[in-house]
């Protein structure tokens, strides 16, 4: 096994998704973009990819670049649907980073006459 394949199936997004502090306190606007998503699809498994596009607006943390590459990359052997994926990105990024805002896009490519995109927009959330 080379060493990234053994980074991503050993990839522990509790221990080893690094999260720093955010030295500045004014707002700003980090965007994120990952243009080789993939996962399986839990009907098929059949390969599905995706553009994962991420932006938010950091409070006390940032999330480090390699890290979120590795958690990504880390669903590329995971059943999961296109909302599964998008909602749990979401999620563990929200819980992690505590963002004042964030947004993600998942644009997955066509598949079968299919195109998906799945957002989630913290300014569109009921709370």
């Amino acid at each position: 096994m080379k060493y990234g394949e053994k980074e991503i199936q050993e990839f522990d997004v509790e221990k080893d998704l690094e999260i720093w502090p955010n030295e500045y306190k004014k707002d700003y606007l980090i965007k994120i973009t990952l243009p080789e998503f993939m996962s399986l699809c839990p009907r098929s498994g059949y390969p599905d990819f995706a553009t994962i596009y991420l932006e938010y607006t950091p409070d006390e943390y940032i999330v480090e670049l390699k890290a979120i590459k590795l958690y990504i990359n880390s669903f590329m052997n995971r059943h999961v649907s296109h909302e599964g994926a998008a909602n749990e990105i979401y999620d563990l990024l929200d819980k992690k980073l505590k963002p004042k805002y964030m947004k993600i896009v998942a644009d997955f490519n066509p598949r079968g006459n299919v195109h998906t995109v799945i957002e989630i927009d913290s300014q569109k959330l009921k709370k």
